[in-house]
């Protein structure tokens, strides 16, 4: 993995998370908004909104680069989503850069050894 596709996908990982707490919030927010004198929706509807926007950018450069196949961008897409699937997306995409780090290191041990 090059150094600018393992940047796009911690990009994407460090937006997930963020991104699923605020459409959480946004969540409670509506509902106060119905049940109380309390409407925070427009500030954290913007917030959700720019977090979101960041996302999509995010996952098309993050899917550009690391050339994933349609049903692996379309499952991060969906994540994005869901309620909490940002930080099923994160989990899954730390696990997806752990993964490439041990596998560049057998690579350099190999090489090393031949």
């Amino acid at each position: 993995m090059d150094l600018k596709t393992a940047s796009a996908l911690r990009r994407l990982r460090l937006v997930s998370a963020p991104e699923a707490v605020s459409f959480l919030l946004l969540l409670v927010c509506s509902v106060l908004k119905r049940t109380t004198d309390f409407n925070a929706v427009p500030v954290m509807g913007a917030v959700h909104g720019l977090l979101f926007v960041l996302y999509v950018l995010f996952w098309a450069d993050a899917w550009n680069r690391a050339r994933w196949s349609l049903k692996t961008a379309a499952l991060y897409f969906v994540l994005s989503v869901l309620p909490t699937g940002g930080f099923f997306a994160e989990r899954r995409l730390r696990r997806e850069a752990e993964d490439a780090v041990i596998a560049s290191r057998a690579r350099r041990e190999t090489a090393a050894k031949a």
